[in-house]
């Protein structure tokens, strides 16, 4: 048996040496292009927690971004707790599966009360591709920038097609930490 799991572990080595991986890139201010504002569709595959001073929450993330809708689909090991967020110009509506859906017209306070923790869904759109909201103003920091109370940090930046998106970053204020680690973006910039 224990030659079985080294040759094994022998046979893995070279594969993973073989991987193709695509190099860090460090945050810089520059990379907030304002081409990143005109990115019509993303998506992408991740892993988030939430950090609050009385709770962890990990989960893994799919977040699509279409022109009037964001589908947020998370999910705890093996699937458990799958919860999927629709936001688009009406509302906000949250299935947690089995028949349990819900809705509301204010997106943030509906997912505070459903979730226990304010999350700065509107703002998020734009700051998982590294740039700050448009419609408010920005300090920029070290490796990142604070808006509206919220300090975002880009820890790693990753190539994506022509452009620079982030591959690790936490957004914090005063109660609430959010890490993302971004494992795959899927970029589809049509312009309309």
């Amino acid at each position: 048996m224990k030659k079985i799991l080294l040759l094994a572990g022998v046979l893995f080595l070279p594969a993973c040496s073989m991987m193709a991986t695509t190099p860090d890139i460090a945050y810089q201010p520059t990379n907030a292009q304002s081409e990143l504002y005109n990115l019509q569709r993303w998506a992408f595959d991740g892993r988030i927690a939430i950090v609050s001073k009385s709770d962890i929450a990990q989960a893994s993330i799919n977040w699509e971004h279409l022109p009037n809708e964001d589908i947020i689909k998370l999910s705890g090991p093996f699937g458990q707790g799958a919860v999927t967020i629709q936001l688009n110009s009406t509302g906000v509506t949250i299935d947690r599966g089995g028949g349990d859906v819900k809705s509301s017209m204010n997106p943030e306070e509906f997912i505070n009360q459903q979730v226990g923790l304010f999350v700065p869904v509107k703002s998020l759109c734009y700051w998982v591709v590294g740039v700050p909201k448009k419609s408010q103003t920005a300090t920029t920091i070290e490796n990142g920038f604070e808006q509206d109370g919220w300090r975002n940090q880009y820890k790693t930046m990753q190539p994506v097609e022509n452009y620079v998106l982030p591959r690790n970053m936490t957004v914090t204020n005063e109660s609430v930490k959010l890490k993302l680690f971004i494992d795959k973006w899927t970029l589809d910039d049509k312009r309309n």
